[in-house]
Parts: C-alpha cells; structure tokens; sequence
C-alpha cells in the first residue's frame, strides 16, 4: 500500500483553494490531474527534443523519434501487447472508437444483413460512430439492455449474439455508473460467434491491470487524460492481424510508402493508422503516466479507490431519499441523486464548499432515459484522494442537502 497524502505531493494542483477551502478533487472519471513527472517529460521534450518525428537525420530528430518510439513500447509492455506496432497513437478514446468504426465502414464487409452489438451503459462515443457507421452500411444496431442494479443482462447478451454479429463495441467500466463489466466472458461469447470485438477501457485503465492478450478482443482504447496523461493522447490497441486487413482511415504524410498521382501503397503497422505528425509531446508524456501508476502499482491503486468509494457510499447512506446507481461494488465511482434535488444545484453547492464532483448525464443519455432521471451526482477517486477527501466530501453533502431542503 502507499499513502495517498504523500501522493499529493506530486500533483501541484492539489495545493490551491477552490472558494477560500481546501480542493478536495472528485472529478477523477472526468479527468485526472497530472504529476510533476508528466508536466516534467512535456518540458522536457520541448527543452531539449523538439523536433518532428520519423523523417529528419539531424540530432534532435533523431533522439525524439527515439524517445517517441520507447514510449510505444512502454504502452506496449503496459498492456502486454504482441507486438509495439499494434500500439496506434490517437487523440484520446473518441478517437480511437472513429478510427475502428470508419475502418470497418471503409472495408466494404458490413452491410444490411449483419448487426452491431453495444450495450445500454455505453458512453456517447461509443453509440455515436456505430450509429453513423449503420447509417453508411445499411447495418442493425443491438443494445444489450441492463438490470436495475446497472449490471448488464447477460441472457439478454445471449440472445442478441448471433452468427449476424460483426462487432460487440462494448465498455468495462462504466463512466456514469461504475459498472465493471464481465469483458473476457463476453468477449470469449463474441469471438466464438465469429464478431470482432472492440474494448472502450477508458475508464479501466486508471484501475485495472490490463491484458490484451488475456482478454482476447480485437480492439481496446483508452485516453491519456483519465489516467494522469495530458488531453489529446490516446492508444488505440489492435491485433495485428486484423489491423492489417484493414485499410487506413486518413491519408497523409507518414502513413504512405510511395505516393505517385496515380497510385499510393499504404505504410505498415503502425504508421498505416498514423497519419500526419502526431501528438509527440502527448505520446512522451502517456510513457511518463504509465511508468508512473505502475511505480505505485495499479492493485494498490484499485485496492484504495475501492475502498474509498464503499467508504464514501457508507457515509451519504443515511441521507434520507439519496439513491445510488449501478451494482454495490463500483470501480471508483459513486453516481447518486437525492430525491427532490437537482444534481446540479447539489454540484453547485458542493462547488463552494471547495468539492469538485461530476453532474448532469456524464455523455450517456440514453443510459439515464433507462432509469427515467436527466442526470446524477457523481464522485470518482484516483490514486491522490484519501480517507480526508471522503470526509470532506460526504461532511459538505450532508450539509448542501440541508441546505437545500
């Protein structure tokens, strides 16, 4: 174990006052805040490497592509990929879930007769680019409904399985709920049924350790700022097999072998998915942010949000109408409301008291339409919040909602 107060050290931010109070930092599913060792390798790279990538021999070319090319394989190990090339760098998981939809649009296998199976829990940008790809490729979209405990229905999953499936896009852990979902055992339900199978971890990979070769999908994506990474990095991981197959997505430089006026031949794994110059101070410091959550070690990383988030669930139970959504055993988030409140009014509120929380339907609409509410109350940990963070914020929620009524 570690001490999470001695983490906060190492997150600058942490140290200013939101409303003349402590910040007590809640928002964690939203985005994480960033050690000094992440800003510090984005310094660094502007200090001493800045240069374009891949195509220049002069020294400082040479030494950033170097340094860009060990950060794939720092995500590589990471996610115990097979090989570095099927780490393709993206601008976050929106990003990645369009390049496997347009992809998949682009290859000329989807059409009428087949269907596309996602889940009630799914996050906008994991509804979105199917819905458009449908509309493209005359192709069926299924949704696999959920309990209301916020699990997914998994004979429901049965039936909707079948040989039409091409594709299950489906979460692991739920951004609104907290929901962890059963991925290998559908992924396994999948693969025997012939689809191919796309992973969204964004919310997994701040508290899980990762296997992709365990997992057995075709697919994961995840985003650098949910897991102490900067905004615009993302990983999209593929099996290399199946990337090869498919034809790339954007043209440009980087992602060409030769390129005449009339006939281009498409570069290999994973410069094919790369176009243009990428991310390069992102892809550095996603490096950074993974080599530092695996110094402090994702089972104790998980072990602390989970307690904390039971902690934080025992502390508001006495609130009288207060409702949790999604199973008891969350993966660092707690999403309630209180009846007669509005989750906004309780955000606002918590806001003076130098709590930052989540509010409103957390990018997943048609999730909230299932249990019939336009929005939650939602706090997620991370590895900096400790047992003070849960007092605070369960000691300014028992008086908001005072206040409120």
């Amino acid at each position: 174990m570690f001490d999470p107060e001695t983490i906060k050290s190492d997150f600058p931010i942490l140290d200013r006052k939101v409303n003349g109070r402590p910040l007590v930092y809640l928002d964690n599913a939203a985005t994480t805040q960033k050690p000094r060792a992440v800003m510090d390798s984005s310094r660094y790279y502007y200090e001493v490497l800045n240069s374009n990538i891949h195509r220049g021999t002069h020294s400082l070319a040479r030494a950033a592509t170097e340094t860009f090319e060990q950060a794939r394989q720092t995500v590589a190990k990471h996610l115990n990929a097979a090989a570095d090339e099927e780490i393709i760098f993206t601008s976050g998981t929106t990003d990645g879930v369009n390049l496997v939809a347009n992809v998949l649009a682009n290859s000329g296998t989807l059409g009428p007769a087949d269907e596309i199976l996602i889940s009630t829990l799914e996050h906008h940008s994991n509804i979105v680019p199917w819905q458009m790809l449908c509309q493209r490729c005359g192709t069926t979209l299924k949704i696999i409904p959920c309990h209301d405990d916020g699990s997914l229905d998994q004979a429901a999953f049965a039936t909707l399985l079948s040989e039409r499936t091409k594709v299950l896009a489906i979460t692991w852990i739920s951004n609104a709920f907290g929901t962890v979902n059963p991925v290998a055992t559908m992924t396994a339900a999948a693969k025997q049924a012939g689809a191919l199978v796309l992973i969204d971890a964004a919310q997994a990979a701040p508290h899980l350790t990762i296997d992709v070769q365990a997992l057995g999908a075709d697919f994961l994506v995840f985003s650098g700022h949910k897991v102490y990474a900067p905004t615009g990095i993302g990983v999209l991981w593929g099996r290399a097999a199946v990337l090869n197959s498919l034809p790339p997505w954007r043209g440009g430089g980087e992602m060409i072998k030769e390129v005449t006026f009339s006939h281009t031949t498409y570069n290999d794994l994973p410069f094919k998915f790369e176009a243009g110059t990428p991310n390069i101070e992102g892809v550095i410091a996603i490096a950074a942010a993974l080599d530092y959550v695996n110094a402090i070690g994702l089972n104790a990383i998980h072990e602390l949000e989970t307690r904390l988030t039971r902690a934080a669930a025992q502390s508001l139970a006495d609130i009288p109408g207060i409702l949790f959504f999604g199973p008891p055993e969350r993966a660092g988030i707690l999403s309630f409301g209180v009846e007669g409140l509005h989750h906004y009014d309780l955000g606002t509120l918590l806001d003076k008291m130098g709590v930052a929380v989540r509010t409103g339907h957390h990018c997943c609409q048609p999730l909230m339409a299932r249990f019939g509410i336009t929005g939650t109350t939602r706090a997620s940990f991370a590895l900096y919040n400790s047992d003070a963070d849960v007092h605070s914020f369960a000691e300014a929620t028992h008086k908001v909602v005072a206040m409120l009524r």
